[in-house]
C-alpha cells in the first residue's frame, strides 16, 4: 500500500478476488483469516459490496460473487475487442482466412471479435456472438490446452477439422499471461488441412493480443 491508495478499497477488491476463486463461497471467518483482518472489518466490507450487488450471502452465511459483477463484465468485451482488432486484421490479411478472438463464457467458447480478409474470393462466414462448447473447435480446445498446462508452459497451437462446420479447418492459440481472461486467437478456413505456416502465425497473433491486454 502507498499513500495514494485506499486500504478499504484494496480489501474490498481482495474479497471479490477471493470469492471469484471459489465455487462454494467463503464464510466471514474464512475471509478474515485469508485477509488477515478481524471479522468486524469483513462484515463491513461484505455489507458494502452487497449494497452494490457485487456480493451475496446464502442462507448458510457463505459469501459469493453477486450478479452485479455481470453488469460490469458486459463492458469488458468491447474493450477487449478494440484491443484485439489490429492483430486480428493483420492475421486475417496475412493468412487469407477469417480471424477471431474467442473468450470463455461459462461452459462455452464465445467469439467476441471477428475479422474477415478483404482480398479472398471466398472465406468462412464467422460472426461475433457465435458460441460453441469448449471441447469442440480449435478455439475452445486451445483454451482447454492452456488450462491443462496451468500457465507453466506455452501450449502452442491447436488444429481441428470439421468439428464445427463441414469442410472447415481451424487453428487457434490461447491467450497466455492475461490476468482474469481466458481466451484464444484463431483462424477458420475452407480447407482439408491447415497450411504449415498458419499455426505459428496464430501463436504470434495470440501473443500480440495478450500484450495489448496487459
Amino acid at each position: 500500500m502507498t499513500a495514494e491508495t485506499s486500504q478499504t478499497l484494496d480489501r474490498g477488491l481482495r474479497v471479490l478476488k477471493l470469492l471469484a476463486d471459489t465455487d462454494h463461497g467463503l464464510t466471514v471467518t474464512e475471509l478474515s483469516n485469508k485477509l488477515g483482518v478481524n471479522r468486524t472489518v469483513v462484515y463491513r466490507l461484505l455489507a458494502t459490496l452487497e449494497q452494490h450487488a457485487l456480493v451475496r450471502r446464502d442462507l448458510g452465511g457463505r459469501a459469493r460473487v453477486g450478479l452485479g459483477v455481470l453488469r460490469l463484465g458486459r463492458q469488458v468485451h468491447p474493450l477487449v475487442r478494440e484491443a484485439a482488432l489490429p492483430a486480428l486484421r493483420s492475421l486475417a490479411e496475412d493468412i487469407g482466412a477469417t480471424a477471431h478472438l474467442t473468450l470463455v463464457d461459462g461452459a462455452d467458447a464465445l467469439a467476441v471479435a471477428v475479422v474477415e480478409p478483404t482480398w479472398t474470393d471466398y472465406h468462412v462466414a464467422y460472426r461475433a456472438g457465435f458460441r460453441h462448447p469448449l471441447d469442440r473447435g480449435a478455439a475452445g480446445r486451445a483454451i482447454l490446452s492452456a488450462r491443462q498446462a496451468g500457465g507453466l508452459a506455452d501450449p502452442g497451437f491447436t488444429l481441428t477439422h470439421g468439428e464445427l462446420e463441414a469442410g472447415a479447418s481451424g487453428a487457434a492459440a490461447p491467450l497466455v499471461g492475461v490476468t482474469g481472461i481466458e481466451g484464444s486467437v484463431g483462424v477458420v478456413m475452407l480447407a482439408d488441412a491447415v497450411p504449415e505456416r498458419v499455426g505459428p502465425r496464430v501463436v504470434d497473433a495470440a501473443r500480440e493480443v495478450a500484450d495489448a491486454l496487459r
